[in-house]
């Protein structure tokens, strides 16, 4: 199970930090969605890997609940900056005409 998760973890941040390298606008936002899940994971999976135990209190080992609690506060917060980045991403190609990243043209020209 542990070697199941590491793997997703690693699969989440290499794939967001190639589409972070990008050079267009929403593989970047992305990449930037696909980094915050991995770490998300991460630390949801720092309080603790158990099957079938209760949250706190049980005969078992317990369940850390403060990386639960920052995971979910994490995801509210990703989902809003990347609607943030989304808006933004949208506002600079329509004043640039183009979604690359340093404002240039595919053919060489200034945006």
């Amino acid at each position: 199970m542990e070697a199941l998760v590491a793997v997703m973890i690693a699969v989440l941040v290499g794939t967001g930090v190639y589409l972070v390298l990008r050079a267009r606008t929403f593989p970047v936002i992305l990449g930037i969605t696909l980094l915050s899940y991995g770490v998300n994971l991460f630390v949801f999976i720092s309080g603790r890997l158990a099957v079938n135990q209760p949250a706190i209190v049980g005969n078992g080992p317990a369940s850390d609940p403060l990386p639960q609690a920052l995971v979910l506060t994490a995801i509210v917060i990703g989902f809003a900056m990347t609607a943030f980045l989304v808006v933004l991403a949208l506002r600079g190609q329509g004043e640039t005409g183009t979604d690359h990243v340093d404002g240039k043209r595919d053919d060489g020209g200034e945006g």
